[in-house]
């Protein structure tokens, strides 16, 4: 793959039709074909989730230029070629299921029907390293556990899952930055809540990062704190469904990651101008996620 386009287009997200074209190789070529294009899914899978991860962090500032984007996105691209291929990896669920699609006659059962490039990165991303039995890390490990309180808060508000906990993530990093109580204790407040008048539970006052004309600036607030993060997501779903703010830009609505955080940027959810963004990138990282730990 050539590494002079801009940064700009160095952007590899899993393009559908790129993902296709390599499936319909396969099919054409036989067997000799499928651990290609096996490979080749795989490559741009991990491509995907490492920018994803990385977009979750936050940029070093005046530094970022289009060069230092450049030059992650090559790396990335370096990281994800070595990890490819490896046993018990993505290409190998991804091989079965190019083979089961082709009506391989090894098979028991044959494919029933077509099944699209992109059904086939996630079935490959389901079967991979979960059944495997790998070592979870920091992003997998908070996905797996908190996914079922979000189902939960998901069943009661009609917000998918995917998007209550990906909002979880964004404000905690994953769950490394919990704000804590006085006296050090977990205020389990995943979603940045802040404790307004009408608050009359327990109270966690901390610094934290505030966008007062365009400019980061570090303020003290008071923020919610519960005794679980059970009641975390009941009263993060409560909020965004009772509340005249987010009834408003109807948020629980939402049925894509944009919408939904689009719609909390409206309301005033977070002050950072590039909320948005961030969140929709993290919504989709944790949608990848989940496929791995469930």
């Amino acid at each position: 793959m050539s590494l002079n386009p801009p940064a700009s287009q160095m952007s590899l997200s899993m393009d559908v039709r790129s993902l296709d074209t390599l499936k319909t190789q396969a099919a054409k070529d036989g067997k000799g074909s499928v651990k290609e294009a096996a490979r080749q899914l795989e490559s741009l899978f991990m491509q995907e989730l490492m920018k994803s991860m990385r977009s979750t962090t936050m940029d070093t500032g005046m530094l970022e230029n289009g060069a230092t984007e450049m030059g992650a996105n090559m790396l990335d691209q370096q990281y994800a070629t070595k990890m490819t291929g490896m046993p018990g990896g993505l290409s190998e669920a991804i091989i079965r299921q190019l083979e089961k699609q082709m009506g391989d006659a090894n098979k028991a059962v044959p494919a029933a029907g077509a099944m699209s490039a992109a059904e086939a990165a996630g079935a490959a991303s389901t079967s991979g390293t979960a059944s495997h039995g790998h070592k979870l890390n920091a992003s997998e490990k908070f996905v797996q556990q908190h996914l079922e309180a979000a189902k939960a808060a998901s069943a009661s508000s009609g917000i998918p899952a995917a998007h209550i906990l990906g909002q979880a993530a964004l404000e905690t990093g994953w769950g490394k930055r919990v704000i804590k109580t006085a006296d050090g204790k977990d205020s389990h407040n995943l979603f940045g809540i802040k404790a307004t008048s009408d608050w009359t539970g327990k109270v966690a006052e901390v610094t934290t990062t505030e966008y007062i004309g365009g400019q980061a600036r570090k303020v003290t607030a008071k923020f919610r704190a519960y005794d679980s993060y059970e009641d975390a997501f009941k009263d993060h779903a409560r909020l965004l469904t009772q509340s005249k703010r987010y009834q408003a830009t109807s948020v629980a609505q939402a049925d894509t990651a944009k919408g939904f955080a689009s719609g909390l940027q409206k309301a005033g959810y977070a002050t950072d101008p590039a909320y948005a963004d961030k969140l929709t990138r993290v919504i989709n990282t944790t949608l990848r996620l989940q496929r791995t730990v469930t």
